[in-house]
């Protein structure tokens, strides 16, 4: 939660420069430190503690189901749509969608089905570090917390992609295995809708089965992959970032160059921020990602000290991480 919010931190002056001004502004490296006192975050933060403080009201209320979740999300989200520090240049959808769910809209309703925007995943690693999950559970939780804004069947497969690196990399995965393991994710879920969280989100225009709805999330999580791979493979941890994986603006591209950030510099997660803030695209988003991905990695150590009592929101991130760090947290007998 810490290496979140300060990959958010350090790329959000970034976020709408170039290389070029990037380089002005900042020298070669882009940003290497945190900037006053407390430490600002942008909305990504801001929405990831929204999704980790419902998640542990409702993990302290077994069985954790969609019907016990999802209105803890919706007044978790409305909450931020209507707090006074949502002032960090927040996504239109996010921003459109929290209004359907303050107006009392379903929330197949509420959503922006045709967006697959970042904010689908750049909130979903607290699902990830959230122990005692099934692997259905996960995945479920994971896509509904991303569909309850961005109804794209791609924000949600990134979404899940995203939450399982986090587990996976928690629970001691290789690095150097990662991006197989994701890969084998797509292959093995292309086809499976989670109804029970989803509903009929589906029933999109050309759409003429769940199925064929989140195949197509999928495919283009695979394709991206592949552009991951070829980044990987030429091992550049001077350019942008952005140049194969993309700008990171959608769910996919985020979560392909936060993983690229991170995958760069394994054992070096301030490397690792550094080069996502550092980045033509959605700066905040990738090196946000690329701190949980290091995070949840190496843990609260791997970071330097004085910036976790620097950072905005430290108060959330610690009792967030904390409750997680714990050896189990019950979520109730149907998920053991």
């Amino acid at each position: 939660m810490f290496g979140l919010a300060y990959g958010d931190s350090l790329g959000a002056p970034t976020e709408f420069l170039t290389m070029k001004q990037i380089h002005k502004r900042f020298g070669d490296h882009g940003p290497t430190q945190l900037n006053g006192d407390p430490a600002l975050v942008t909305d990504d933060t801001q929405m990831a503690i929204a999704v980790g403080l419902a998640l542990l009201d409702a993990l302290d209320n077994p069985p954790f189901t969609p019907d016990l979740i999802t209105p803890m999300w919706r007044r978790r989200f409305v909450d931020w749509l209507n707090s006074p520090d949502n002032n960090r240049a927040p996504g239109h959808t996010c921003l459109r969608a929290c209004r359907g769910l303050a107006a009392g809209k379903p929330w197949v309703d509420a959503t922006v089905a045709g967006s697959k925007g970042c904010g689908a995943n750049m909130r979903v690693a607290p699902v990830g570090l959230a122990p005692g999950l099934s692997d259905e559970t996960r995945a479920g939780a994971s896509q509904l917390q991303a569909a309850l804004t961005h109804g794209h069947p791609t924000g949600l497969a990134a979404s899940e992609l995203t939450a399982f690196a986090v587990r996976w990399l928690a629970d001691g995965t290789a690095p150097s295995d990662l991006a197989g393991a994701l890969r084998a994710r797509c292959h093995d879920q292309r086809t499976v809708y989670h109804e029970r969280w989803l509903g009929t989100l589906w029933q999109q225009p050309g759409m003429d089965a769940p199925e064929t709805f989140i195949a197509r999330g999928w495919d283009e999580c695979l394709a991206v992959l592949d552009r991951l791979d070829e980044a990987v493979a030429r091992g550049d941890r001077t350019s942008d970032p952005c140049e194969i994986t993309g700008g990171g603006w959608v769910a996919e591209e985020a979560l392909a160059t936060g993983l690229l950030c991170f995958l760069l510099f394994p054992d070096e997660p301030v490397e690792a921020i550094w080069r996502g803030a550092a980045s033509s695209g959605d700066s905040d988003s990738i090196a946000c990602l690329a701190g949980a991905f290091a995070g949840a990695r190496l843990g609260m150590g791997a970071w330097p000290d004085e910036w976790s009592t620097r950072i905005e929101y430290a108060g959330d991130l610690a009792r967030i991480g904390a409750a997680w760090d714990r050896p189990e947290v019950s979520a109730g007998p149907s998920e053991r």
